[in-house]
């Protein structure tokens, strides 16, 4: 199965009209949150990726809450929105949540969760899924462009425990691109430019 992953687009319609593009060649899009900024410009960024025909599976990022994306994507028959639940695509379960974790510092527009809230929301994560998680796991992926270490605790410990084949994070811009292999899991810091990957041999597949 062939995925294409992002995160991050903060209403940059050209990365999104690349995006489209893109998923001309795979079977399932991923998009790990933060499609707007501050809630601004959520509309016309998915009526830019509504031209995607294969199925789409995003979550909330900070930058949105889980209603705003779930009622922009109202009558995407394609689009499934996750946040502290899942669903099976072409006999693959996925699982996700969105928001920043932990809280982030930006004030009360974010749509954030402390790491006991995020316990919650990760409570009916089945083990071996691919999850999507708005925020990375603590310690992998998540250095910021200051050097300092932002992901949540919690969502390293659901790999530790549900050890997903792989889970697709964002939010933390410094880390954007980057891929890490935990134990038996991958964890992709997708960011806005796209990336492909092959969930069945665990690898990038080339652009071209």
């Amino acid at each position: 199965m062939k995925l294409l992953l992002f995160s991050d687009l903060h209403s940059n319609n050209i990365a999104a009209r690349s995006l489209v593009d893109m998923a001309g060649n795979v079977d399932i899009v991923i998009g790990a949150g933060d499609f707007c900024n501050a809630h601004r410009g959520l509309n016309n960024i998915l009526n830019t990726l509504k031209n995607i025909s294969v199925p789409m599976i995003f979550v909330p990022g900070n930058n949105e809450t889980n209603n705003a994306l779930r009622q922009e994507c109202k009558g995407f028959e394609n689009v499934y929105v996750l946040h502290g639940n899942g669903c099976e695509v072409q006999n693959v379960e996925f699982f996700g949540v969105g928001g920043g974790i932990p809280m982030t510092p930006f004030g009360p527009w974010s749509f954030d969760f402390d790491e006991i809230q995020a316990q919650e929301l990760f409570r009916q994560c089945p083990r071996n899924a691919v999850i999507i998680s708005h925020s990375p796991p603590k310690g992998i992926v998540d250095v910021s462009s200051r050097g300092k270490s932002l992901g949540s605790s919690t969502v390293r410990s659901v790999i530790e425990e549900k050890n997903p084949q792989l889970l697709v994070c964002g939010h933390i811009h410094g880390s954007e691109g980057q891929i890490e292999q935990f134990e038996n899991s991958y964890i992709i810091n997708a960011g806005p430019h796209g990336i492909f990957w092959d969930l069945g041999s665990n690898c990038v597949v080339a652009t071209n």
